[in-house]
């Protein structure tokens, strides 16, 4: 028995100090792979000066971008947590290199699952409750996990609808802080050297709205605000958003309905399943539907209401029946006041008017 105890205690130990040694683990990583993919970019810099030709500096530039994207994409596989989150941002067509956004845009929900003994443990710690006295049913095996949570469908006790159980991985914001904090190092450094461009505050901003996605009640919040703005202000909705089962929510567990869809990222497989040409009528129809969809929805939301959500990035957006649209995961929103909306509203009108006078005028209070 004393044996045992001491087996315990050193297992306890050793749990411990790989805890306390992890966000130094995390950070030597980090800096070996942004110091390759920064001085990669700054030996190209010096070669590609010795090409006069245009049409081969852009090849060549072209070749490396992909060449940085690879190594970016591994970093960010590897590492996951904070640098997935990293990967959605930059993977967006007006932020980065078009090479960096084929190869980020892939990496939206690939977040390795936490074990379902942990998360059971969660789920009992948080709702203080036995998870087979709760559920009727619950699947081992998540739908899908991302950064800061991974989701389950489920089945409650006594009720017929399948729901999801949105359950937070345990440890995750220390880590995540962590990555932010030698981002935040590594921008101030570019900013200081190379690029003309504040990006230290960018990643201050992007500490302050990734701490908001940890307290699930406020997601919950929010989710319910937005629902109620899209349902009560419009005959029909233009996207689904998921109904919150409110007495089943803390601040790392997170209960609502099962939306029934297919990730947008993979719609070009299950219409090949179908037999449906992506160059095809009905391709062509479902795409139009698509974005008349999000557009309607994020035109309300911003200019109406000015509370919107504010990550859509493709693991957030399901494809139901009927080319209808589900937004999903409302941890990133923003609250705009009137005045931003009014001169975001003269901006766009100027843009489609071609009109750069009232452009530049736009945000001229």
């Amino acid at each position: 028995m004393v044996a045992m105890n001491i087996q315990f205690d050193t297992t306890d130990f050793q749990e411990k100090l790989s805890s306390c040694f992890r966000p130094w683990q995390r950070s030597f990583q980090f800096w070996v792979r942004a110091v390759d993919i920064y001085t990669g970019y700054k030996v190209f810099q010096l070669r590609v000066g010795f090409e006069k030709n245009v049409q081969k500096q852009e090849a060549m530039w072209e070749r490396q971008h992909e060449f940085a994207a690879e190594k970016i994409y591994n970093m960010c596989s590897d590492l996951g947590g904070f640098f997935l989150k990293v990967a959605q941002i930059i993977g967006k067509p007006d932020l980065a290199p078009a090479a960096w956004v084929r190869r980020l845009v892939t990496l939206c929900d690939q977040a390795p699952a936490t074990p379902y003994n942990v998360i059971k443990a969660v789920l009992e710690k948080e709702l203080s409750q036995n998870v087979d006295a709760l559920f009727e049913r619950f699947d081992v095996d998540p739908l899908g996990s991302a950064s800061i949570a991974q989701v389950h469908r489920a089945k409650l006790k006594g009720d017929k609808k399948d729901i999801v159980v949105k359950v937070q991985h345990p440890g995750v914001q220390e880590l995540m802080m962590t990555d932010i904090h030698n981002l935040q190092a590594f921008a101030l450094y570019l900013q200081k050297m190379d690029i003309k461009f504040d990006l230290y505050s960018l990643t201050k901003e992007m500490e302050k709205q990734i701490g908001y996605e940890f307290n699930f009640l406020r997601e919950a919040d929010a989710m319910d605000r937005i629902r109620r703005f899209l349902y009560e202000s419009n005959k029909k909705s233009p996207v689904i958003v998921p109904r919150v089962i409110r007495d089943i929510v803390t601040r790392r567990v997170l209960v609502m309905e099962y939306i029934d869809g297919t990730p947008i990222l993979k719609l070009g497989d299950e219409m090949a399943k179908r037999g449906i040409s992506p160059d095809g009528k009905v391709a062509a129809i479902a795409r139009q539907n698509i974005l008349k969809s999000l557009s309607l929805a994020y035109g309300r939301m911003i200019l109406k209401s000015g509370f919107f959500h504010a990550d859509p990035h493709p693991g957030n957006i399901l494809i139901c029946r009927g080319a209808e649209v589900a937004l999903l995961d409302y941890g990133q929103v923003k609250d705009l006041p009137q005045n931003l909306r009014l001169g975001y509203a003269n901006l766009v009108l100027a843009i489609a008017d071609s009109d750069a006078t009232r452009a530049g005028e736009s945000f001229n209070f």
